[in-house]
Protein backbone atom coordinates (compact mmCIF):
# COMPACT_ATOMS: atom_id res chain seq x y z
CA UNK A 1 0.00 0.00 0.00
CA UNK A 2 1.16 3.53 -0.79
CA UNK A 3 1.21 5.98 2.14
CA UNK A 4 1.88 9.60 1.29
CA UNK A 5 2.29 12.58 3.58
CA UNK A 6 1.41 15.97 2.08
CA UNK A 7 2.66 19.20 3.66
CA UNK A 8 0.03 21.73 2.66
CA UNK A 9 2.49 24.57 3.28
CA UNK A 10 5.21 22.98 1.14
CA UNK A 11 5.69 22.46 -2.58
CA UNK A 12 2.91 20.67 -4.42
CA UNK A 13 4.40 17.15 -4.60
CA UNK A 14 1.42 15.60 -6.36
CA UNK A 15 0.94 18.20 -9.06
CA UNK A 16 1.37 15.57 -11.75
CA UNK A 17 -1.32 13.29 -10.25
CA UNK A 18 -4.93 14.38 -10.36
CA UNK A 19 -5.99 11.54 -8.05
CA UNK A 20 -3.09 10.16 -5.97
CA UNK A 21 -3.71 6.54 -4.95
CA UNK A 22 -3.32 5.09 -1.47
CA UNK A 23 -3.70 6.76 1.92
CA UNK A 24 -2.80 10.44 1.70
CA UNK A 25 -2.49 12.30 5.00
CA UNK A 26 -2.17 16.05 4.68
CA UNK A 27 -0.96 18.33 7.47
CA UNK A 28 -0.55 22.04 8.10
CA UNK A 29 -2.03 25.02 9.87
CA UNK A 30 -5.79 24.82 9.47
CA UNK A 31 -6.00 28.61 9.86
CA UNK A 32 -3.90 29.14 6.73
CA UNK A 33 -5.35 28.96 3.25
CA UNK A 34 -4.99 25.55 1.64
CA UNK A 35 -5.73 24.19 -1.79
CA UNK A 36 -9.19 22.63 -1.49
CA UNK A 37 -8.25 20.13 -4.16
CA UNK A 38 -5.73 18.46 -1.86
CA UNK A 39 -7.98 18.60 1.18
CA UNK A 40 -10.69 16.88 -0.85
CA UNK A 41 -8.32 14.19 -2.11
CA UNK A 42 -6.60 13.57 1.23
CA UNK A 43 -7.72 10.67 3.41
CA UNK A 44 -7.73 13.30 6.18
CA UNK A 45 -5.66 16.26 7.31
CA UNK A 46 -3.86 16.77 10.63
CA UNK A 47 -3.34 20.05 12.43
CA UNK A 48 -2.33 21.31 15.87
CA UNK A 49 -4.69 24.29 15.62
CA UNK A 50 -8.42 24.49 16.33
CA UNK A 51 -10.57 23.59 13.35
CA UNK A 52 -14.22 23.32 12.34
CA UNK A 53 -13.68 21.87 8.85
CA UNK A 54 -14.60 18.13 8.85
CA UNK A 55 -11.61 17.34 6.65
CA UNK A 56 -9.21 18.21 9.47
CA UNK A 57 -8.46 16.52 12.80
CA UNK A 58 -6.72 18.41 15.61
CA UNK A 59 -3.94 16.45 17.36
CA UNK A 60 -1.44 17.45 20.09
CA UNK A 61 1.57 16.74 17.83
CA UNK A 62 1.47 16.25 14.08
CA UNK A 63 4.93 14.58 13.87
CA UNK A 64 4.01 12.10 16.62
CA UNK A 65 0.67 11.33 14.96
CA UNK A 66 2.34 10.75 11.58
CA UNK A 67 4.96 8.45 13.12
CA UNK A 68 2.31 6.38 14.88
CA UNK A 69 0.18 6.25 11.76
CA UNK A 70 3.09 5.10 9.60
CA UNK A 71 3.73 2.19 11.99
CA UNK A 72 0.05 1.15 11.96
CA UNK A 73 -0.28 1.33 8.19
CA UNK A 74 2.88 -0.73 7.73
CA UNK A 75 1.42 -3.42 10.01
CA UNK A 76 -2.10 -3.45 8.55
CA UNK A 77 -1.46 -2.17 5.05
CA UNK A 78 -4.13 -4.28 3.32
CA UNK A 79 -6.93 -3.30 5.69
CA UNK A 80 -5.87 0.36 5.55
CA UNK A 81 -5.91 0.40 1.74
CA UNK A 82 -9.33 -1.27 1.58
CA UNK A 83 -10.68 1.13 4.21
CA UNK A 84 -9.50 4.11 2.17
CA UNK A 85 -11.06 2.66 -1.00
CA UNK A 86 -14.43 2.05 0.66
CA UNK A 87 -14.63 5.46 2.32
CA UNK A 88 -13.89 7.18 -0.98
CA UNK A 89 -16.57 5.06 -2.69
CA UNK A 90 -19.32 5.60 -0.09
CA UNK A 91 -20.46 9.23 -0.08
CA UNK A 92 -22.90 10.81 2.38
CA UNK A 93 -25.71 10.59 -0.19
CA UNK A 94 -25.00 6.97 -1.16
CA UNK A 95 -28.15 4.84 -0.69
CA UNK A 96 -27.86 2.82 2.50
CA UNK A 97 -28.15 -0.59 0.86
CA UNK A 98 -25.51 0.29 -1.73
CA UNK A 99 -23.15 1.40 1.01
CA UNK A 100 -23.81 -1.67 3.17
CA UNK A 101 -23.17 -4.04 0.26
CA UNK A 102 -19.98 -2.19 -0.73
CA UNK A 103 -18.70 -2.29 2.84
CA UNK A 104 -19.60 -5.95 3.30
CA UNK A 105 -17.91 -7.10 0.10
CA UNK A 106 -14.74 -5.31 1.18
CA UNK A 107 -15.03 -6.78 4.68
CA UNK A 108 -15.38 -10.29 3.26
CA UNK A 109 -12.34 -9.73 1.07
CA UNK A 110 -10.31 -8.87 4.15
CA UNK A 111 -11.65 -11.92 6.00
CA UNK A 112 -9.89 -14.01 3.36
CA UNK A 113 -6.68 -12.00 3.70
CA UNK A 114 -3.46 -12.63 5.58
CA UNK A 115 -3.87 -9.84 8.14
CA UNK A 116 -7.15 -11.16 9.52
CA UNK A 117 -5.87 -14.74 9.40
CA UNK A 118 -2.82 -13.61 11.35
CA UNK A 119 -5.02 -12.04 14.01
CA UNK A 120 -7.12 -15.21 14.25
CA UNK A 121 -4.00 -17.33 14.70
CA UNK A 122 -2.76 -15.03 17.45
CA UNK A 123 -6.11 -15.07 19.22
CA UNK A 124 -6.22 -18.84 19.39
CA UNK A 125 -9.30 -20.72 20.47
CA UNK A 126 -12.05 -18.70 22.10
CA UNK A 127 -15.44 -19.43 23.61
CA UNK A 128 -18.53 -17.27 23.56
CA UNK A 129 -20.62 -17.02 26.74
CA UNK A 130 -24.03 -16.21 25.32
CA UNK A 131 -26.51 -17.41 27.93
CA UNK A 132 -29.67 -15.51 28.80
CA UNK A 133 -31.70 -13.11 26.68
CA UNK A 134 -29.25 -11.01 24.62
CA UNK A 135 -31.86 -8.28 24.00
CA UNK A 136 -34.64 -7.06 26.28
CA UNK A 137 -37.76 -5.41 24.84
CA UNK A 138 -40.38 -3.39 26.68
CA UNK A 139 -43.29 -1.48 25.23
CA UNK A 140 -44.88 1.40 27.11
CA UNK A 141 -47.72 3.00 25.19
CA UNK A 142 -46.39 3.92 21.77
CA UNK A 143 -42.72 3.65 22.80
CA UNK A 144 -40.53 0.57 22.35
CA UNK A 145 -37.42 0.27 24.53
CA UNK A 146 -34.77 -2.09 23.18
CA UNK A 147 -31.87 -2.91 25.51
CA UNK A 148 -28.76 -4.90 24.66
CA UNK A 149 -28.35 -7.38 27.50
CA UNK A 150 -24.93 -8.99 27.78
CA UNK A 151 -23.64 -6.73 30.58
CA UNK A 152 -20.78 -8.99 31.70
CA UNK A 153 -19.40 -8.87 28.16
CA UNK A 154 -19.96 -5.09 27.83
CA UNK A 155 -22.71 -6.06 25.36
CA UNK A 156 -20.25 -7.50 22.87
CA UNK A 157 -22.30 -8.02 19.73
CA UNK A 158 -22.85 -11.76 19.18
CA UNK A 159 -24.76 -13.61 16.49
CA UNK A 160 -27.60 -14.30 18.93
CA UNK A 161 -27.74 -10.62 19.87
CA UNK A 162 -27.84 -9.65 16.18
CA UNK A 163 -30.78 -11.98 15.53
CA UNK A 164 -32.68 -10.79 18.63
CA UNK A 165 -32.05 -7.12 17.84
CA UNK A 166 -33.17 -7.60 14.27
CA UNK A 167 -36.40 -9.23 15.48
CA UNK A 168 -37.08 -6.26 17.77
CA UNK A 169 -36.37 -3.71 15.05
CA UNK A 170 -38.57 -5.55 12.57
CA UNK A 171 -41.44 -5.35 15.09
CA UNK A 172 -40.91 -1.60 15.33
CA UNK A 173 -40.73 -1.23 11.55
CA UNK A 174 -43.88 -3.32 11.01
CA UNK A 175 -46.05 -1.86 13.78
CA UNK A 176 -46.64 1.76 12.81
CA UNK A 177 -48.39 2.42 16.14
CA UNK A 178 -44.89 2.47 17.63
CA UNK A 179 -43.78 6.08 17.23
CA UNK A 180 -40.66 6.09 19.41
CA UNK A 181 -37.82 3.58 19.73
CA UNK A 182 -35.01 3.90 22.28
CA UNK A 183 -31.94 1.69 21.91
CA UNK A 184 -29.72 1.32 25.00
CA UNK A 185 -27.41 -1.14 26.72
CA UNK A 186 -27.45 -2.83 30.15
CA UNK A 187 -24.40 -2.77 32.38
CA UNK A 188 -21.21 -0.70 32.17
CA UNK A 189 -21.20 -0.18 28.38
CA UNK A 190 -23.65 0.32 25.55
CA UNK A 191 -21.72 -2.04 23.24
CA UNK A 192 -17.99 -2.75 23.07
CA UNK A 193 -18.14 -4.02 19.48
CA UNK A 194 -18.37 -7.46 17.94
CA UNK A 195 -17.83 -10.51 20.12
CA UNK A 196 -14.24 -11.43 19.21
CA UNK A 197 -14.85 -15.07 20.15
CA UNK A 198 -17.20 -15.40 17.17
CA UNK A 199 -14.95 -13.78 14.58
CA UNK A 200 -14.03 -16.21 11.83
CA UNK A 201 -16.64 -18.81 12.81
CA UNK A 202 -18.76 -18.63 9.65
CA UNK A 203 -17.91 -21.17 6.99
CA UNK A 204 -16.54 -18.76 4.40
CA UNK A 205 -16.46 -15.05 3.48
CA UNK A 206 -19.38 -15.45 1.06
CA UNK A 207 -21.62 -16.84 3.81
CA UNK A 208 -20.50 -14.01 6.07
CA UNK A 209 -21.37 -11.41 3.42
CA UNK A 210 -24.81 -12.88 2.86
CA UNK A 211 -25.48 -12.96 6.61
CA UNK A 212 -24.43 -9.31 7.04
CA UNK A 213 -26.50 -8.00 4.15
CA UNK A 214 -29.60 -10.23 4.43
CA UNK A 215 -29.91 -9.95 8.20
CA UNK A 216 -28.77 -6.40 8.84
CA UNK A 217 -29.70 -4.38 11.94
CA UNK A 218 -28.09 -1.44 10.15
CA UNK A 219 -30.72 -1.49 7.39
CA UNK A 220 -33.50 -1.89 9.96
CA UNK A 221 -32.20 1.04 12.04
CA UNK A 222 -31.84 3.19 8.94
CA UNK A 223 -35.44 2.44 7.98
CA UNK A 224 -36.66 3.30 11.48
CA UNK A 225 -34.67 6.54 11.56
CA UNK A 226 -36.12 7.65 8.24
CA UNK A 227 -39.65 7.10 9.61
CA UNK A 228 -39.22 8.29 13.18
CA UNK A 229 -36.42 10.89 12.77
CA UNK A 230 -35.38 12.09 16.27
CA UNK A 231 -37.71 9.57 17.88
CA UNK A 232 -35.40 6.76 16.80
CA UNK A 233 -32.93 7.26 19.63
CA UNK A 234 -29.75 5.66 20.91
CA UNK A 235 -28.76 6.33 24.52
CA UNK A 236 -25.15 5.26 24.85
CA UNK A 237 -22.54 5.07 27.61
CA UNK A 238 -19.26 3.46 28.58
CA UNK A 239 -17.44 1.76 25.72
CA UNK A 240 -19.13 2.39 22.37
CA UNK A 241 -16.82 0.74 19.90
CA UNK A 242 -16.98 -0.92 16.51
CA UNK A 243 -20.43 -2.25 15.74
CA UNK A 244 -21.84 -0.47 18.81
CA UNK A 245 -20.90 2.93 17.41
CA UNK A 246 -21.83 1.94 13.86
CA UNK A 247 -25.38 0.98 14.84
CA UNK A 248 -25.94 3.93 17.17
CA UNK A 249 -24.88 6.35 14.43
CA UNK A 250 -27.80 5.26 12.26
CA UNK A 251 -30.29 6.52 14.86
CA UNK A 252 -31.94 9.88 14.38
CA UNK A 253 -30.84 11.17 17.79
CA UNK A 254 -27.87 9.92 19.81
CA UNK A 255 -27.38 10.90 23.46
CA UNK A 256 -24.29 9.85 25.39
CA UNK A 257 -23.11 10.11 28.96
CA UNK A 258 -20.00 12.17 29.80
CA UNK A 259 -17.96 9.01 30.43
CA UNK A 260 -18.55 7.60 26.94
CA UNK A 261 -15.57 6.50 24.84
CA UNK A 262 -16.20 6.06 21.11
CA UNK A 263 -14.05 4.47 18.42
CA UNK A 264 -13.60 2.12 15.47
CA UNK A 265 -10.86 -0.39 16.38
CA UNK A 266 -11.31 -2.92 13.56
CA UNK A 267 -7.99 -2.23 11.79
CA UNK A 268 -6.00 -4.11 14.43
CA UNK A 269 -7.93 -7.24 13.42
CA UNK A 270 -7.02 -6.70 9.78
CA UNK A 271 -10.59 -5.55 9.08
CA UNK A 272 -12.69 -2.44 8.50
CA UNK A 273 -16.04 -1.50 10.07
CA UNK A 274 -18.53 -4.19 9.10
CA UNK A 275 -21.83 -3.20 10.74
CA UNK A 276 -22.57 -0.26 8.46
CA UNK A 277 -20.11 2.23 9.94
CA UNK A 278 -18.69 3.39 6.63
CA UNK A 279 -22.24 4.60 5.93
CA UNK A 280 -23.57 5.72 9.33
CA UNK A 281 -20.45 7.30 10.81
CA UNK A 282 -19.51 8.94 7.50
CA UNK A 283 -22.94 10.57 7.29
CA UNK A 284 -22.36 12.12 10.71
CA UNK A 285 -18.72 13.21 10.58
CA UNK A 286 -17.58 12.87 6.96
CA UNK A 287 -15.24 10.33 5.39
CA UNK A 288 -12.11 12.16 6.58
CA UNK A 289 -12.73 11.89 10.32
CA UNK A 290 -14.13 8.39 9.83
CA UNK A 291 -10.85 7.45 8.15
CA UNK A 292 -8.95 9.02 11.05
CA UNK A 293 -10.84 6.89 13.59
CA UNK A 294 -10.28 3.67 11.66
CA UNK A 295 -6.70 4.18 10.49
CA UNK A 296 -5.36 5.54 13.79
CA UNK A 297 -7.49 3.40 16.10
CA UNK A 298 -7.88 6.44 18.33
CA UNK A 299 -10.98 6.92 20.45
CA UNK A 300 -12.79 10.19 21.15
CA UNK A 301 -14.49 11.38 24.31
CA UNK A 302 -18.02 12.67 24.68
CA UNK A 303 -17.08 16.32 24.24
CA UNK A 304 -15.24 15.65 20.98
CA UNK A 305 -18.04 13.39 19.74
CA UNK A 306 -20.53 16.20 20.36
CA UNK A 307 -18.32 18.78 18.67
CA UNK A 308 -17.89 16.56 15.62
CA UNK A 309 -21.58 15.62 15.40
CA UNK A 310 -20.98 11.94 16.17
CA UNK A 311 -23.54 12.34 18.97
CA UNK A 312 -26.33 14.89 19.24
CA UNK A 313 -26.30 15.56 22.99
CA UNK A 314 -24.37 14.76 26.17
CA UNK A 315 -26.23 14.08 29.39
CA UNK A 316 -25.15 16.12 32.39
CA UNK A 317 -23.66 14.04 35.19
CA UNK A 318 -26.30 15.09 37.74
CA UNK A 319 -29.52 15.71 35.90
CA UNK A 320 -29.03 13.39 32.92
CA UNK A 321 -30.41 16.18 30.77
CA UNK A 322 -29.11 16.92 27.26
CA UNK A 323 -26.38 19.55 27.18
CA UNK A 324 -26.37 22.22 24.50
CA UNK A 325 -24.36 21.03 21.47
CA UNK A 326 -21.23 22.95 20.58
CA UNK A 327 -20.10 24.01 17.15
CA UNK A 328 -19.62 21.35 14.54
CA UNK A 329 -15.99 20.52 13.94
Amino acid sequence: MTFRVLDLAGPDRFAERENPSGVVVAHGDSRASADDRWLEQASFALTETEVDDVRWVQVPSVPAALEELEDRLARWSQAAAVCDDVLRAVARDTPTLTGIVTESLAYSTLQAGSEFKGWLAGRGRATCDDSGDPVLIERTGDQLDVRLNRPRQHNAFSNRMRAALLDALEVANTDTSIVKVVLSGAGPSFCSGGDLAEFGTLADPVSAHLARTRHSPALALDSLARRLKRDCQARIHGHVLGSGLEMAAFCGHVVCRPDTVLGLPELRLGLIPGAGGTVSVTRRIGRWRTAYLVLTGRTVDAATALRWGLVDAVETADERAPATPGAQG
